[in-house]
């Protein structure tokens, strides 16, 4: 079940990624935004992939693994994302390889966005940047939160 246009916008305005963007910026990305989806136990992309789109979540979820060579009950998940996370980003802003690989949890659904759209649309809109960035940020900190709690009840 793909979400029509007027969905994606509103799902548009709740991810912090597109968070700086005004309406009408959100309503030139919407229609860019391409449905793709997963059956539970796919791989949507493997740790050292080259990174070609990233995909906002609009339903089921997704986890994430350092090590995919274990089989699906070994594996360990570092993080779960559900409706409006983002996934994939990092791979287009640093054109490293992917860091890890993700695994369709249940079925899955999501909008795609494409490299180029991506790097076209922050040429036209700086507000985007600015509003990766502080994703980006926001989700380093909440990393470096959860190894400091970890870490203190190590001591």
């Amino acid at each position: 079940m793909s979400i029509n246009y007027f969905e994606r916008v509103l799902l548009l305005t709740q991810v912090p990624l597109f968070s700086y963007l005004r309406s009408d910026q959100l309503n030139h990305l919407a229609p860019l935004l391409r449905p793709v989806a997963w059956t539970m136990g796919d791989c949507i992309f493997e740790l050292g992939d080259i990174g070609l789109e990233f995909y906002i979540l609009t339903s089921g979820r997704v986890g994430v693994c350092l090590d995919p060579d274990n089989q699906n009950a070994l594996r360990v998940y570092v993080n779960e994302l559900g409706v409006g996370d983002c996934l994939g980003e990092m791979a287009l802003m640093d054109d490293e390889p992917r860091s890890a690989t993700a695994y369709a949890l249940e079925d899955t659904e999501a909008l795609a966005l494409d490299k180029d759209r991506l790097h076209g649309l922050l040429m036209s809109y700086p507000e985007l940047g600015i509003g990766m960035l502080r994703a980006m940020s926001q989700r380093l900190r909440a990393i470096s939160a959860r190894e400091s709690v970890h870490g203190k009840s190590k001591a």
